[in-house]
């Protein structure tokens, strides 16, 4: 049975026990063996990550000991999935420039606050992951991030909606649905998310349930093909 760590936790506002109890069940629907933890703890046993098949970042604004995201960081890089949303996973530590790097960004700003009225515009890709999803609307934070330009964009937002300083530049189309590898691990993020209720919406239920399996799956294809991280390790200093 494929096994799925859930941890969630800091800032209250971005509903972590909701959200993590929702992608949860999403995941048992699916067959997994899912544990939910409110400790970053959850990520001090290097070995018990590399065993699972996903790992569900749901913390915001928090503080995580170093070599408590170096656990996570070179289990993924082994194989294990990483999937999360909105500041939970790509505003979850601040202070950490590897866990940005493996995320694939950091959210900079949301202009115009909650319930900014914007368009989630679906690339036209031949992935599976957005396949038959039609663009939507939606009411929410818009998320403003800085972007890894290694990611393969699934779907995108267009700024400005809200007027702000930034306004005076030309409209741009800010990621918001991405995939990226991160050693023979898989990394998927979608940036909506501010509150469970989100998830109502069909389109990005599905695109938070595809994008759960496809990082999952990445494990059962490293242990397939017989791969880990090491081939990507190296002992120069990076930060």
């Amino acid at each position: 049975m494929k096994k799925a760590l859930i941890v969630y936790g800091g800032w209250d506002g971005h509903e972590p026990d909701k959200v993590s109890a929702l992608f949860a069940e999403m995941l048992e629907q699916e067959g997994f063996s899912v544990t939910r933890s409110d400790s970053l703890e959850a990520f001090a046993d290097l070995e018990r990550l590399r065993d699972l098949h996903l790992i569900v970042p749901i913390w915001t604004m928090g503080e995580i000991d170093p070599a408590w995201s170096n656990n996570v960081v070179n289990a993924v890089a082994d194989g294990t999935g990483l999937a999360g949303c909105h500041g939970g996973m790509c505003d979850a530590f601040r202070k950490d420039v590897t866990w940005q790097f493996m995320t694939g960004a950091n959210w900079v700003s949301h202009p115009g606050g909650d319930q900014v009225e914007y368009r989630v515009n679906l690339r036209n890709s031949s992935s599976p992951l957005v396949e038959g999803i039609q663009d939507f609307s939606i009411k929410s934070e818009q998320y403003y991030l800085h972007v890894d330009p290694a990611i393969e964009v699934l779907a995108t937002t267009r700024f400005p909606s809200a007027t702000w300083f930034h306004s005076s530049n030309r409209e741009v189309d800010m990621p918001q649905v991405w995939t990226k590898r991160w050693g023979v691990g898989r990394v998927y993020y979608n940036a909506l998310g501010h509150h469970a209720d989100v998830f109502d919406i069909p389109e990005a239920r599905e695109l938070m349930r595809r994008g759960l399996l496809w990082a999952a799956e990445g494990k059962d294809a490293a242990l397939r093909d017989g791969v880990n991280g090491d081939a990507y390790r190296s002992n120069k200093k990076m930060i």
